[in-house]
C-alpha cells in the first residue's frame, strides 16, 4: 500500500462510518493512521486478532470465541478484517445501538451462515465464552447456567423451542428485545482490557 502516511481514507467510506458508528470524522481518521501502522496491508488477520485476547486472558483459552467473533465480522469471509469491518466489530462490541448488537449476536451464533440458529450452534458458542470464563468466576454462576450444557438448555428453553427446531433472525431479536435478561445469557462480558486493546492497536 506503499506510505501509509499517505495514504487517507476515501470520502464515501468515512461518510458511511460516520453515519453508521458512533466515531468522529478526526476519530476515524486517526484511526486509520493507527491501523495502517500496525497492518500496513490494510488488513488485520485472524491472528492478529487472536493474539489481542490472548494477551488478555493468560488463564483462559479464547481461541475459540475469538475465532467465533472474527468470523461474525468478516462480512466478505477472506480470512481477513479491512478496516471498515474492524470499526464496525470496536463499534458494535463497545456501544452499538440495541438492534445492531442483537444482529451481531444472532450473526455471531449462525455458525454455517444459512440464516438460522439450531441448538447445537448455541451450544457451540456458549461453550467457548465459557472458555473465556475464569474457573473460580464459574463458580459463582446460579446452579442453572453453571456449564456450557445448562446455559444453551436454559437459553433455548427461553425461546419456546424443541431440541431439533431452528431459530430466525426475527424470532432471535424479537426474544431478547422482549426480555433483556437473556442478553446476558447469550454474551461474553464486555471485556474492558481487550476493549481497550483493540482500540490503541498497540503492541
Amino acid at each position: 500500500m506503499g506510505n501509509s502516511k499517505s495514504v487517507s481514507l476515501s470520502k464515501d467510506l468515512l461518510e458511511e462510518l460516520k453515519l453508521n458508528t458512533k466515531y468522529s470524522e478526526e476519530q476515524l481518521c486517526t484511526g486509520y493512521q493507527t491501523f495502517l501502522r500496525e497492518c500496513p496491508s490494510g488488513r488485520i488477520s485472524k491472528q492478529q486478532f487472536e493474539a489481542i485476547y490472548i494477551k488478555f486472558f493468560p488463564d483462559a483459552d479464547p481461541k475459540a470465541y475469538t475465532r467465533h467473533v472474527f468470523r461474525s465480522f468478516d462480512s466478505n469471509s477472506d480470512g481477513m478484517l479491512d478496516f471498515k469491518e474492524y470499526i464496525m466489530a470496536l463499534h458494535l462490541t463497545s456501544s452499538g445501538r440495541t438492534i445492531q448488537k442483537l444482529e451481531w449476536a444472532f450473526n455471531l451464533y449462525d455458525v454455517d451462515h444459512n440464516g438460522n440458529i439450531t441448538k447445537k450452534e448455541i451450544q457451540e458458542i456458549v461453550e467457548s465464552i465459557f472458555n473465556m470464563i475464569s474457573k473460580e468466576d464459574q463458580k459463582n454462576l446460579p446452579d442453572d447456567e453453571n456449564t456450557p450444557e445448562k446455559r444453551a438448555d436454559k437459553i433455548w428453553d427461553f425461546f419456546g423451542k424443541k431440541e431439533i427446531d431452528k431459530l430466525t433472525e426475527e424470532e432471535f431479536i424479537q426474544g431478547v428485545m422482549d426480555n433483556k435478561n437473556i442478553l446476558r445469557l447469550v454474551q461474553f462480558d464486555k471485556p474492558q482490557k481487550v476493549q481497550e486493546r483493540l482500540n490503541e492497536m498497540k503492541h
